[in-house]
């Protein structure tokens, strides 16, 4: 069999040093993206995905299973749910203040914060969106790197008869 393909990781000393070098401006640059994202070009959509490449080009460069052991799923799980817990708490913040969901305008006029609704919309650019945005792109990375094998098939299927 010649043409059987050898998928096993191999270590590259140029992509191990360029990965070391680029990942922290990279990072950067995602954060940027999403602290500045409600006043300028940009968001948290932007800066999550980013932030979610910048972990994928980790994995790529140090190998997919110890960078899935080094980021926990946990911690990827608690990123989304963050996220999402962010965005609905600020939502139904308004509510109870009287106002519709994320009607940012209820932080000034309920509360007296200056600027209240520009802070609600920060928030929810920086908390939500970018924390959502980037555990779901590093999410499907680790699924589809998990592949799918017969094997996996054969586990979670049930034959269907002509009887069902």
């Amino acid at each position: 069999m010649a043409d059987r393909y050898d998928d096993r990781y191999t270590e590259s000393q140029v992509i191990l040093t360029t990965v070391k070098i680029i990942s922290p401006f990279t990072l950067t640059y995602g954060m940027f993206m999403a602290l500045h994202g409600a006043d300028s070009p940009g968001g948290g959509f932007q800066g999550g995905a980013i932030v979610g490449v910048t972990i994928l080009m980790i994995a790529f460069a140090f190998g997919i299973e110890p960078t899935r052991q080094w980021l926990s799923n946990s911690a990827i799980v608690g990123l989304v749910v963050g996220g999402v817990a962010i965005f609905f708490s600020i939502g139904a913040v308004t509510m109870v203040l009287g106002g519709k969901f994320l009607e940012y305008g209820r932080f000034e006029s309920a509360l007296g914060i200056p600027n209240g609704g520009k802070w609600a919309m920060e928030a929810i650019e920086i908390g939500g969106i970018t924390l959502i945005v980037a555990g779901v792109v590093i999410t499907l990375f680790f699924a589809t790197a998990a592949g799918f094998t017969p094997e996996r098939k054969a586990e979670n299927s049930q034959e269907v008869t002509e009887d069902d």
